[in-house]
Formats: C-alpha cells, sequence, structure tokens
C-alpha cells in the first residue's frame, strides 16, 4: 500500500481539496492545505513504510499505539494542531472528522478503480492511523473549544460584575454625598438634600432587583419600557450630581429643557448612562471650569450633550475610551467602565453614544434617543 500512496500522493490530495470544496461550510487555508492531511498522508506512508522493515514497531512511534489512548506521535501532533486549526475556522467537530474520512475515501475510490491489491495488515494500518488522528484531532478540537467558551464565559462574568459595581459605587457615592450634606447642615430629610437620598437608595434597590431578575433562569424577559418627560428626568439627575461637582472643584450647569419632550425606556438604566457621562465629564475637567448638560429635540430624536473643559482628547483616544476597563487619564481610580456601561445602557434603549473633540478646550459626549410626543 505505500508504494501505491506515495505514487498517487498528488492525485490522492487533489480528490480530498476537491471533496474539502464541496462540502457546505468547509472552507481552508492554504497552510492547511499543506499541513494538515497531506502530512498525514506521508505519515501513514512512512508507517507503513516501516512496518514492512526489520523494525515494525518502531511505527509507534510515528503513528501511534494499536490499542489509541493517549501517546505521543508524529500523527497524535500534526492531528492536535489540525482540530485546533479548525476551531480557528469556526467550524464543528463533525467537519474534523471528515477532513480525515476524505483522505479514506480518496484511498479506497482510487484503489477500486486502479484494481490496486492491498494487504489485510495494510488495512488494518491505515484503520489504526485514522483512529488515532480523528481521536487526536478531535480531543485536541474538543479541549480548544471548551476552554474558549470558559474564558469568554469567565470575561463575560468579570465584565457583569464590574457593571454591577460600577453602577453601585455610583448611586452609593451620591447617598452618601447628600448623607454629608445633610449631617452637616443639619438639614431636614424631608427637603431637596434628603429626597437625593432617598433617590439614590430606592435606585439601589432597583438595581439589585434588576440583577438578580437577570440571573433567575425562568425570568420572564425585560419590563416593558416607560414613557416620561425630559424635563424631570434632566432635573433628577442634575439635583444628585450636583453634589458630586462639589468634590470636584466645578461646577454643573443645566440648560433648560423642553416641557413637551418626552423619551420611552428604562428610566433608571437611562438615568445611570447620563449620570456616567457627568461623572466622567467631573472626573476630567480642569478646575472651577464649567460642565454643561444640553437637552433637545432634533427631529425624531432626543439629544443629550455633556460638554466638559478637559483640554481635548489625544489622538485615537475618542473610540478607545468606550472599551471595557480602558483609563486613558492618569486618574485611575474607577474600573474603566463608565462608557462601557453608558454605551451598552443606551443601545439597549435603542440609542447610541458618540463624542465629539473641541481641540484645546474639551470635548462633547452625546447621547441619541428616539423622540416620543408627552401622553395626554
Amino acid at each position: 500500500m505505500h508504494d501505491f500512496l506515495l505514487k498517487n500522493r498528488d492525485e490522492l490530495m487533489a480528490r480530498c481539496r476537491v471533496k474539502v470544496g464541496e462540502r457546505p461550510g468547509r472552507s481552508a487555508t492554504e497552510a492547511q492545505l499543506q499541513n494538515g492531511i497531506p502530512l498525514f498522508l506521508d505519515q501513514l506512508i512512512r508507517t507503513l513504510e516501516i512496518e514492512h522493515s526489520h523494525h515494525p514497531h518502531d511505527s509507534v512511534a510515528v503513528s501511534g499505539p494499536v490499542a489509541g489512548g493517549a501517546a505521543l506521535s508524529e500523527v497524535s501532533v500534526t492531528a492536535a494542531q489540525h482540530g485546533k486549526d479548525l476551531l480557528e475556522l469556526g467550524l464543528t467537530v463533525d467537519q474534523v472528522v471528515h477532513d480525515y474520512g476524505d483522505l479514506c475515501q480518496a484511498i479506497t475510490d482510487l484503489a477500486f478503480e486502479r484494481r490496486a491489491p492491498f494487504l489485510v495488515d495494510d488495512f488494518r494500518t491505515l484503520n489504526r492511523c485514522l483512529d488515532n488522528a480523528i481521536s487526536d484531532a478531535v480531543t485536541e478540537f474538543s479541549y480548544q473549544r471548551d476552554a474558549r467558551f470558559a474564558e469568554r464565559h469567565a470575561d463575560d462574568a468579570n465584565q457583569r460584575l464590574g457593571f454591577f459595581s460600577h453602577e453601585l459605587r455610583n448611586l452609593l457615592w451620591t447617598a452618601s454625598m447628600a448623607f454629608s450634606a445633610a449631617k452637616a447642615g443639619n438639614l431636614s430629610l424631608s427637603g431637596a438634600t434628603g429626597a437625593i437620598l432617598e433617590r439614590n437608595l430606592q435606585a439601589l434597590e432597583k438595581l439589585i432587583a434588576r440583577t438578580l431578575d437577570q440571573v433567575k433562569v425562568d425570568s420572564h424577559g425585560a419590563p416593558a419600557p416607560d414613557v416620561f418627560p425630559l424635563a424631570a428626568f434632566i432635573d433628577e439627575i442634575c439635583a444628585a450630581a450636583g453634589l458630586s461637582a462639589q468634590g470636584y472643584g466645578c461646577t454643573l450647569r443645566a440648560a433648560p429643557v423642553d416641557a413637551d419632550l418626552a423619551l420611552c425606556g428604562n428610566r433608571e438604566v437611562l438615568i445611570g448612562a447620563v449620570a456616567n457621562l457627568i461623572q466622567n465629564a467631573f472626573k476630567f475637567t480642569m478646575q472651577n471650569t464649567e460642565v454643561l448638560l444640553t437637552a433637545y429635540g432634533a427631529g425624531d430624536r432626543i439629544l443629550i450633550d455633556v460638554k466638559d473643559h478637559c483640554g481635548g482628547l489625544a489622538d485615537g483616544a475618542a473610540e478607545r475610551m468606550f472599551a471595557a476597563f480602558s483609563q486613558t487619564g492618569a486618574d485611575r481610580s474607577g474600573l474603566g467602565l463608565g462608557l462601557t456601561i453608558t454605551r451598552r445602557s443606551v443601545a439597549a434603549n435603542q440609542g447610541t453614544v458618540s463624542v465629539e473633540d473641541v481641540p484645546g478646550v474639551g470635548c462633547v459626549f452625546t447621547i441619541n434617543l428616539p423622540r416620543y410626543g408627552m401622553p395626554a
């Protein structure tokens, strides 16, 4: 058989390429076509040659043991790499098996056409090599796939925990500021400062409840969105954020909002999104400067702008700052998740977030959401 395979190597590889091309969803790079099945065929030929020599047992080093199982051999190394390559292409485990099946079929078809007689022992060797190669390729494919799944799952879980911690910290910070202000000024909790404290405690309760809902296996989906006035929405954000501005040595000013404008979505999530942009502006704006918040209608959209005086953005920083755990400034007190949370929160409410650089001045973050009219 080894003479037959050696003489017809190119023909067998050509037939395998045709079979690969005809199989739905299967693609291959030139490197794979040179290093996958062709290398296995060469190892099969060498195995057959050794088994017809004076030292037949030496073939185990090339093609692995007869009983299979975990053992280092040239076939195991090549097959494992082949399985890993197929995973890189996004293929399934059955495609791994089919690749070796293509070669077996090509050998059988060509032998039948050429009426080539093979020894029974040669067929046994062929089957052994195929079994070991398929086993090693599938094992490596499955291991790499499971490892990637576990890594993605860990990353997702870590990011979700980071999102929750970030939102929790923001709400606790504002509640703490309100409590400190009330205590220092001996203020009644029934006043404006007490209302800020109450709203943030309620927001904490909603955040925890929402998080618990998301981890329930039998969750029935997200609640229906609410329609709410834009002006009251902005007023609530400014009341809470104004306390934080003092701690950063800057001021927050909100432009008047048209009373007829309304938003539709998850109110608490959108409050958190705008609050994150304002906190980001406080963090990077220069001392004794102003952060300006404007909210207005533009056609069928609502635009919410947060303008700071950070001095402008570095080249390429505009898009990088939205990446999870990205921290572009010298202040590393946060997790680098605020802008990532904002973009995802706004996207969940059919909106977008963008940033415009104003060189030498600062930058303007804009939340773009669908516009709704106030219900009668």
